[in-house]
């Protein structure tokens, strides 16, 4: 974590002992499968208990819950959040509250996109919108983006999309020249588990489906995502240049929407409302 100031340090430590404190006096030993005998004076769990869940020594519990100056690892506050029975944010708290970057969610995120993400990507037509998650897999996209973008039912994933869709390559007048950045993005995003097998199997699928993927995957180049501009030149109606801004879901941490807003004085606009009528006449 980044440097802090000593007052900055005490005020978290005094955190983490008042947290670890009301986290423990919630849970009776009941709860968690210990038996007892006689009155206790300590509310809750002791110290010493959740040591034992923990699989720690009963002094190293003591000085975290007191909070001392202390090594602590992410793997050993696994242990105490599940002896604490914490939830996934409580988790995440007692992460930062011990001078660690919080850890991402146990286990895969729910794919099921709910109604009012649904309606959020309807509503964006005509102008595309994309959600996806961390592995760029697609989890919802809107009429905009299939007929700007030329994605349809067999588009799962959009680094897959990009280098595999002809369609979808043939509006990009640029492609070759934005391919590397591309890669690099996802170069950045997969580095920050590199042992998740979601995005192994991404870049698996695509080293052999796709040697230009695997040449550029081959050099390590890596860049920071950013705001950016995306151009397209459709075959109806010719240039379309929209700005994207990408979105994190505040619930789904792991999911992120993509909106393609049409650039001001580029007459993208125009030619977007002209191509979605189009489009709805040819369907009906």
């Amino acid at each position: 974590m980044v440097s802090e100031s000593t007052a900055v340090k005490e005020q978290r430590r005094a955190q983490l002992r008042d947290f670890l404190r009301t986290r423990r006096a919630r849970i009776t030993p009941g709860d968690v499968g210990l038996i007892t005998s006689g009155r206790r004076r300590t509310p809750g769990l002791r110290r010493e208990e959740v040591a034992q869940l923990a699989g720690v020594g009963v002094s190293w519990y003591t000085w975290l819950e007191q909070g001392r100056d202390i090594n602590v690892s992410g793997e050993v506050l696994d242990a105490v959040s599940r002896a604490l029975r914490l939830t996934e944010p409580e988790r995440a708290h007692l992460h930062v509250l011990a001078g660690l970057l919080p850890p991402r969610a146990h286990g895969p995120a729910a794919a099921t996109v709910g109604p009012e993400l649904r309606r959020l990507l309807d509503s964006w037509t005509p102008r595309p919108a994309i959600l996806r998650d961390r592995y760029w897999n697609i989890l919802g996209i809107n009429d905009g983006t299939r007929a700007v973008f030329g994605y349809d039912d067999a588009d799962h994933n959009c680094l897959v999309t990009f280098f595999t869709n002809s369609r979808y390559r043939d509006l990009h007048t640029a492609w070759t020249a934005i391919a590397p950045d591309v890669v690099a993005a996802y170069r950045a995003d997969a580095a920050h588990a590199p042992g998740d097998p979601g995005f192994h199997r991404v870049i698996d699928e695509l080293a052999t489906a796709s040697t230009e993927f695997a040449e550029l995957w081959a050099r390590h180049d890596v860049a920071a995502p950013m705001q950016s501009i995306k151009a397209v030149q459709h075959p109806q109606v010719g240039e379309l240049t929209f700005d994207k801004t990408t979105l994190s879901v505040i619930d789904h941490p792991d999911w992120y929407l993509e909106f393609y807003n049409p650039r001001p004085a580029t007459g993208t606009e125009q030619r977007l409302a002209t191509l979605m009528r189009e489009t709805t006449l040819s369907s009906v």
